[in-house]
């Protein structure tokens, strides 16, 4: 873990803690640069989609549910059956 020195003046972060920290910052900010990008480009995706006729919102369940555990998936399908005849 990088040292932070404390002065009675102000805090002082060592050479090497500097260095660490503007290589973190300069990842995230290439990272937030490349979620950026692949936001555009599912946006992009999904109007292509909904312009063949696809229903979006659909298709993102089917995506949330293929993403699920089979248990989970199994369990929350249980309950929504079980609500469902409850009303």
């Amino acid at each position: 873990m990088a040292e932070i020195g404390h002065n009675s003046h102000a805090d002082v972060i060592t050479s090497e803690a500097s260095s660490q920290l503007k290589s973190f910052v300069e990842r995230i900010e290439r990272l937030n640069e490349d979620k950026a990008a692949i936001q555009g480009d599912l946006k992009e995706l999904f109007s292509e989609i909904k312009s063949v006729g696809f229903d979006t919102k659909i298709l993102r369940k089917v995506i949330r549910i293929r993403a699920m555990d089979a248990s989970k998936r199994s369990e929350e399908e249980a309950m929504v059956d079980l609500y469902m005849s409850a009303l």
